[in-house]
């Protein structure tokens, strides 16, 4: 296999990744580097939206001049249960998910791969195989190992467009920098702090002039003489001239505002990667939020990958992939149940629609449309007696 070089771009390289700076051999400084994924806060919330994205089905659906309605074939199938023989759909949009926000900054690469015309499976390519190269203006090319794939034969998932190269994503990594670096520094400082010898909580001033002072032995030889006692609470007998006991209180962690900065800066990581602050430990949970939380930040990275499924993977001009996200709001049951009474008494909803709506197994007879307070079929809606002229009289 002829191996192309690649282009020599700095864009091509992973910038999902932090440099927390050199610094000095004090125990309460952290010191190396760090990439995004190792950083507790950035990496939870990563997950959070990974793992809600990845719990929604997806559904292969067709247009029809009544609806739409729901495909399940063998396509739909390989989408929502196994795009390949060692990932179920979950793990697999959870490595989109998490590849685009971390690993793969902004981009994640799927290769289809066919047999005898038919899609047979869906293999994700690590980040570290991919590299993008430009094509004149508009145009671009995907190599995988060094083998030039166009476009439109893989399935490139994107996070958000580049201001300079919109076929290409990009990731959150500079707005993160900064705070991952402080979230580090907290963690190290709390770290040293606790394991630091440094934290006398009495002191006691001695005489230079004595001569037990000036070496080790005789340092310890006066404690063990006039301070060392072998029953707790015993009073101390000491020189006055040559002693003076101090009780001070050692610096804790709340006098360096170590829990404040850090709950700033969990929110702070909240707000740019787009999850609610409680998930993070940060407030108090809050229903309303989580629910505009999915429909605002989880649904349009869901829209995005449904979008390059149907435009990549599917030639019927009337069918496309849609993920459902009923599963990820949070309802009441009560409300739950309330929506499926109202439906099934208007005849929107048939009475194992509105069991399914509930999460319950379908029953016979359950299966026509009522309407009205006489819990009538909708085909019999016209044959009521008080809807007849002289219907009154009859009865």
């Amino acid at each position: 296999m002829r191996v192309i070089p690649k282009k020599k771009n700095a864009r091509d390289k992973p910038l999902s990744c932090v440099w927390l700076g050199d610094w000095n051999e004090q125990e309460l400084c952290c010191r190396g580097y760090t990439s995004l994924a190792h950083c507790p806060e950035i990496s939870a919330a990563v997950d959070i939206i990974a793992s809600l994205i990845g719990s929604m089905t997806i559904h292969l659906m067709r247009n029809t001049p009544d609806g739409d309605v729901r495909i399940k074939d063998g396509l739909s199938r390989l989408i929502d249960i196994a795009p390949n023989r060692t990932m179920t759909r979950k793990t697999w949009m959870e490595w989109i998910v998490r590849t685009m926000f971390l690993g793969g900054d902004g981009n994640a690469i799927c290769l289809p791969i066919t047999s005898e015309g038919y899609l047979e499976r869906i293999a994700p390519v690590p980040p570290s195989q991919v590299a993008f190269t430009e094509s004149g203006l508009w145009d671009y090319y995907i190599y995988i190992n060094g083998k030039r794939y166009a476009p439109e034969d893989l399935l490139h998932f994107k996070l958000k467009p580049d201001d300079s190269q919109p076929w290409r994503g990009r990731g959150v990594r500079v707005a993160l920098r900064d705070i991952a670096d402080n979230l580090k520094q907290a963690a190290d400082t709390e770290k040293g702090f606790m394991s630091t010898k440094w934290k006398p909580s009495v002191i006691v001033k001695v005489d230079g002039l004595v001569d037990e002072f000036s070496s080790p032995a005789g340092r310890q030889k006066l404690l063990d003489s006039y301070i060392a006692s072998g029953t707790a609470g015993e009073p101390w007998m000491i020189p006055a001239e040559q002693f003076s006991v101090e009780q001070i209180r050692p610096l804790t962690l709340n006098d360096l505002a170590i829990a404040d900065t850090v709950k700033l800066n969990k929110a702070t990581v909240a707000s740019i990667v787009g999850v609610p602050a409680f998930v993070l430990g940060v407030g108090e949970y809050n229903r309303d939020e989580w629910n505009n939380f999915v429909s605002s930040r989880i649904m349009p990275i869901a829209e995005a990958i449904q979008q390059e499924l149907t435009m990549k993977i599917l030639i019927a001009d009337d069918r496309y992939f849609r993920f459902n996200p009923r599963s990820l709001y949070n309802y009441d049951l009560r409300d739950l149940a309330n929506i499926a009474d109202e439906q099934y008494v208007r005849g929107i909803m048939t009475g194992n629609e509105a069991r399914d709506w509930l999460g319950l197994t379908p029953r016979e007879g359950l299966d026509s449309l009522i309407i009205l307070e006489n819990y009538i079929p909708l085909s019999m809606i016209s044959d009521q007696k008080k809807l007849i002229q002289g219907g009154e009289a009859d009865g």
